[in-house]
């Protein structure tokens, strides 16, 4: 059985395109084999990081302390998954807060990586990442009318930790109606896929 972990970062939830197209991949690539644990962080938001929190990383706290309780989980629950699914949309050229929160409390000293003199040192296990971007507008391609700060951003981040396999989709201009939404999401649609198919159950 192959786990999968989803992330659903924005505010539409379950309406989301992207959320709705990733259950689709999973679901038609499964065949029963997937597991997946549903995480959405905006119906259930991550408590922010705290005072208290921020000492117990500068004390060397042990993992089990209560301060770290919420990163524990989350990198724990990171770890026992096979591959990480993660929908999130474009908010303000980067990732949304929701999604930004998650990554402070999975990139953890000691925990999910190590300081060295040429920097972070993922410890955790490498594994299939997919990101589904949704956007209003253009960021990629011919029609972008605007930087991308997320893509590279969410793959430093990720490798920081030592998740190196990640691969980005996109659907834009999803502010332009119906029509554009369906034609955004049947090009994602075949490419998402072949890749999801490929990767995990090359795993």
């Amino acid at each position: 059985m192959t786990r999968i972990l989803l992330l659903n970062c924005g505010p539409h939830s379950e309406a989301s395109h992207g959320y709705r197209l990733a259950r689709e991949i999973i679901a038609s690539a499964g065949q029963g084999k997937l597991q997946i644990t549903d995480r959405d962080l905006v119906k259930t938001p991550i408590p922010p990081l705290t005072r208290d929190y921020a000492l117990a990383i500068t004390a060397n706290a042990p993992n089990d302390a209560q301060e770290l309780a919420c990163s524990e989980q989350l990198i724990s629950e990171l770890e026992e998954h096979d591959a990480l699914f993660i929908v999130t949309p474009m908010h303000n050229f980067t990732v949304p807060a929701t999604l930004k929160l998650w990554l402070d409390h999975v990139i953890r000293i000691h925990r999910s990586f190590k300081p060295t003199p040429e920097g972070k040192v993922g410890l955790m296990k490498d594994k299939p990442t997919f990101v589904l971007v949704s956007s209003g507008g253009f960021h990629a391609g011919e029609r972008a009318k605007q930087a991308d700060f997320l893509t590279p951003y969410l793959r430093y981040a990720l490798a920081s930790i030592g998740i190196k396999d990640a691969h980005f989709f996109l659907l834009q201009g999803l502010v332009f109606g119906a029509e554009a939404v369906n034609t955004a999401v049947d090009d994602t649609r075949q490419q998402l896929r072949e890749t999801f198919v490929r990767k995990v159950h090359q795993n």
